[in-house]
């Protein structure tokens, strides 16, 4: 549609004129969709901010001033500051200092570091109580996340016979450490 086609439009939306409304929404919305899609980065926000443009041209459309702007620049102007201003509405309001304060560092303090490097030591030495194959399929299953029957095939054993020898190390390493 022409520039002339479309400030014919606006002027008759204007008037409150629904078929010209209709022809148009059919006639620009595609490009003010496009719009939308490149500023604000997500369709359906892009959908849902399209149709509350075009509600602002049905309450605007008196403003457009023929002689001073393309139609198409007016109506993409008002396309482009509805997103921005959705864009606006989107940002998260920054925490303030005093919230800062109460943020929790994730790596342990000092103190934690030396409590686990002590029960880590505690279960080292527990482990090197156990039978060697024992010990080293309790840190294959329980350490690298090695299945119960990768195990059994490794050490050429059953896979009940698998689960008893972890089940029974298990309990020994329990044993150790309680006491």
């Amino acid at each position: 549609m022409t520039p002339e086609g479309i400030s014919e439009l606006i002027s008759r939306v204007s008037l409150r004129d629904r078929a010209a409304f209709d022809a148009l929404y059919a006639s620009t919305s595609a490009k003010l969709f496009g719009v939308c899609l490149r500023v604000l980065g997500n369709r359906t926000e892009a959908e849902d901010a399209l149709q509350d443009i075009y509600v602002k041209i049905w309450n605007k459309a008196d403003r457009f001033a023929v002689a001073d702007t393309s139609p198409i620049s007016w109506l993409v102007a008002i396309a482009r500051n509805h997103c921005i201003d959705v864009l606006r509405a989107r940002k998260l309001v920054a925490a303030e200092l005093d919230q800062a304060a109460d943020v929790v560092e994730p790596s342990p303090n000092p103190e934690q570091s030396a409590v686990a490097k002590g029960e880590a030591q505690r279960i080292y030495d527990c482990l090197d109580q156990l039978e060697a194959a024992r010990a080293e399929a309790v840190r294959a299953a329980y350490l690298n996340g090695d299945s119960y029957e990768a195990l059994a095939s490794r050490y050429k054993v059953p896979l009940n016979t698998m689960r008893t020898w972890l089940r029974r190390s298990l309990m020994k390493l329990k044993e150790c450490l309680e006491g």
